[in-house]
């Protein structure tokens, strides 16, 4: 399971600036936020839709960091991640 989420915490973060076709920025963690990078594929997975309407319940379309923002946990986000890869 450790190996899991390590795999998806070094996929899923990006030092890059732009995002690469086919990926979506996200930005979470509940106080500092940090920038991942998601497959769009993960659009369509119910645990990741529920992270999103966490997202809109919580910003509506109003994300303080200027793009999409989950409100959890980052170890929370990055075992979903995890299982989802």
């Amino acid at each position: 399971m450790m190996r899991g989420i390590l795999a998806a915490r070094k996929i899923l973060t990006s030092k890059a600036a732009s995002t690469p076709k086919g990926f979506l920025a996200v930005y979470v963690g509940e106080n500092k936020k940090k920038r991942y990078m998601v497959p769009v594929t993960f659009l369509n997975q119910p645990c990741f839709q529920a992270l999103l309407s966490k997202a809109e319940e919580e910003f509506g379309f109003d994300h303080p960091m200027g793009g999409l923002t989950i409100p959890c946990p980052e170890d929370t986000f990055v075992a979903i991640a995890s299982q989802l890869q």
